[in-house]
């Protein structure tokens, strides 16, 4: 695919994810037009003044996914849509249940009928491993998202438009993750954990971005795609950061998981196992497209699960601090 001949939209363009994005189209890609599509002028305002995103082929739109009518306008004459645009912490999530699901599950729709209309050529939404077996309403929101997605391409008829999703764990250093806690934390010689059994994925920022670039790149609509990526124990995490803090014990909180869920037993009927990812293909149900990819690698096991506890590659103290020291570096920048 020829990114410069694209125009590229990124919903929720201004958070974490987007700018990365963002910055690697320019520096690698040089797409045709990148438009940052968000709802926070202060934001945008920063990104373009501070942040080193004045750029001649970057154009930025205000407005919500939760507007039909203004993702009508902002969609007309782009071809790539990556949608990045959530309400993701699970707390606020709880405690403000119709607001997630106005923007995750009704603003992921907005988002889908902006794009057939206007016959972009491809759409690709971020989800996480909370949509695995959810527990919480951010992971349900995000489940229902991905199901949207992923059942929208029946609507595209003989349109152009192709809609897939990419799932992965948690980003090391995004905002509101762990790491700038426990950073936050060290300095007190005590550390907060939930549960001494637990275990997350974890993938760099830099890492998702290309992942998802190589998503668009290669989907044909209707796929899940899920990267191979590390566990890592989050006693380990918290000695990494801080070798010599206590570390206190204060109970799994409602919502949160032991272990995380990238595949379950009942998606891998029709997941697909590829050298570094899984490709959950549609369901033999859906006529229509993302079912070619059994001949790019092999079919998973009867009874098989990606999770944090049975992955096979795993993380050790010095693998954390190899990943977080540059995350560390980026933090002290921006006090």
């Amino acid at each position: 695919m020829n990114w410069k001949e694209k125009t590229v939209l990124v919903t929720g363009g201004t958070g974490s994810f987007g700018k990365k994005f963002i910055r690697l189209m320019l520096d690698e890609y040089q797409p045709k037009k990148i438009i940052v599509f968000s709802r926070d002028e202060l934001k945008q305002h920063e990104m373009r003044a501070v942040g080193g995103f004045d750029h001649p082929s970057i154009r930025y739109f205000i407005g919500d996914i939760r507007d039909r009518d203004r993702l009508m306008t902002a969609f007309y004459g782009v071809d790539i849509v990556v949608h990045t645009a959530a309400l993701k912490q699970v707390p606020a999530c709880e405690y403000n249940p119709m607001e997630a699901i106005k923007t995750n599950i009704m603003g992921s729709s907005n988002v889908i009928d902006a794009a057939i209309a206007n016959n972009v050529e491809k759409v690709l939404a971020l989800s996480t491993d909370k949509a695995v077996n959810p527990v919480n309403l951010y992971g349900a929101t995000k489940l229902a998202a991905e199901k949207l997605m992923v059942q929208s391409n029946a609507y595209a008829g003989g349109r152009k438009t192709r809609i897939a999703c990419s799932r992965y764990g948690n980003v090391v250093g995004s905002r509101g993750s762990v790491v700038p806690l426990f950073i936050k934390q060290r300095p007190s010689g005590e550390l907060t954990i939930t549960d001494d059994r637990m275990t997350r994925f974890w993938i760099s920022l830099e890492q998702g971005v290309r992942f998802v670039i190589r998503c668009v790149e290669e989907m044909q609509g209707g796929e899940l795609f899920v990267p191979k990526i590390p566990s890592m124990k989050m006693t380990d995490l918290a000695k990494a950061i801080a070798p010599e803090a206590k570390i206190k014990i204060i109970g799994i909180r409602p919502g949160e998981k032991l272990h995380e869920s990238l595949i379950s037993e009942d998606e891998a009927r029709t997941t697909v196992e590829l050298d570094d990812m899984f490709v959950v293909q549609p369901s033999v149900e859906a006529l229509w497209f993302g079912h070619a990819w059994a001949d790019k690698g092999k079919s998973v096991p009867d009874g098989f699960t990606y999770t944090s506890a049975n992955n096979t590659e795993w993380l050790d103290v010095d693998g954390i601090n190899a990943i977080i020291k540059p995350i560390e570096a980026e933090l002290a920048k921006e006090k």
